[in-house]
């Protein structure tokens, strides 16, 4: 039924979303950076130019995939000395383009952690995406656009689905393939040298 300036709103019953809510919000597209830090909520939600993009609930294989990866790459920069810190989404990456991100995981360095707040970073040193059925392309091709006009050095992209590890790099201002790696082989970095890590043991979550 459509509401017209005349008619009372009609209460929502028990068991419906609470549509009211959203009238509470700006409209899509014209919400603002504070508006979207502002918001409350343990729902991954990322921002892209007025507009708000509410990504699904990650699975429990997904969820397991991120964390292998959170360990793997902080116990090496532990063991390297490299200092910096690993982080997991949802916490916030500012992009220059009006966006924000939340990659699954992501590296700083020392000198960038020094530049970081509490709510988001400006920048990173490698981010690390794990595909999601529900769009692929969100990952693969325009978070990879997104993170290349941040100048992100190098960006993982990881398949549970295909089980293959593209590594891309940054040359020129877009991303190049330094590897797709498949099940049975080991991915490797070109960034940080030294950090290789088994396909098989990054996707044995999703066996």
């Amino acid at each position: 039924m459509t509401r017209t300036a005349a008619s009372p709103p009609t209460p929502t019953r028990p068991g419906q979303p609470v549509w009211e809510i959203a009238e509470l919000f700006p409209e899509q597209g014209l919400w603002t950076e504070q508006q979207y830090l502002g918001l409350n909520t343990n729902r991954l939600v990322e921002f892209d130019n007025g507009t708000i993009e509410v990504l699904p609930l990650p699975t429990k294989t997904h969820q397991l995939i991120v964390l292998f990866l959170y360990e793997v790459l902080k116990a090496h920069i532990t063991g390297r000395g490299m200092g910096g810190i690993v982080l997991v989404a949802p916490y916030r990456l500012r992009l220059a383009t009006g966006r924000y991100r939340e990659p699954d995981v992501m590296y700083l360095t020392a000198e960038q952690n020094a530049r970081t707040g509490e709510e988001h970073a400006d920048i990173a040193e490698l981010v690390m995406e794990v595909i999601s059925a529900d769009d692929p392309d969100r990952d693969y091709v325009t978070k990879r656009r997104d993170y290349a006009q941040a100048g992100i050095p190098e960006y993982w992209i990881v398949d549970p689905v295909l089980r293959r590890i593209s590594v891309l790099r940054l040359e020129a201002g877009q991303y190049i393939e330094h590897g797709v790696f498949m099940a049975g082989q080991v991915a490797t970095s070109h960034r940080m040298p030294g950090f290789a890590v088994a396909v098989n043991d990054i996707l044995s979550p999703a066996q």
